[in-house]
């Protein structure tokens, strides 16, 4: 399996970044061909109160590597990374990693 990672840093109007994520950003995502498992979460504060270093963690898995290749040179793939400028203005970094299920 390999998946795509998506670190989202802190919005300066988390409303707005989230209402867009949730009913715009998530739904074009989920059309990628080949998606076999999307899944996003919001960070809450540690123990001792101390904010996260994300606001939102999205994690996409495909099968192998072309898999993830074809989805993202999509037209699905495509409007979703063309989507990020819509919303993304604090930044996000992407990682690629080979992931495994452990539970």
């Amino acid at each position: 399996m390999l998946q795509l990672t998506a670190l989202y840093n802190h919005p300066e109007d988390k409303d707005a970044f989230d209402r867009h994520y949730d009913e715009v950003h998530a739904p074009l995502a989920m059309k990628m061909p080949g998606l076999r498992r999307f899944t996003a979460a919001r960070p809450v504060p540690d123990a001792d109160g101390n904010t996260p270093p994300y606001h939102l963690v999205a994690v996409l898995e495909f099968d192998d590597e072309a898999a993830l290749g074809s989805a993202m040179s999509s037209p699905e793939g495509q409007a979703a990374v063309a989507d990020l400028a819509n919303f993304a203005d604090a930044g996000v970094t992407m990682l690629t990693s080979k992931g495994q299920t452990l539970v």
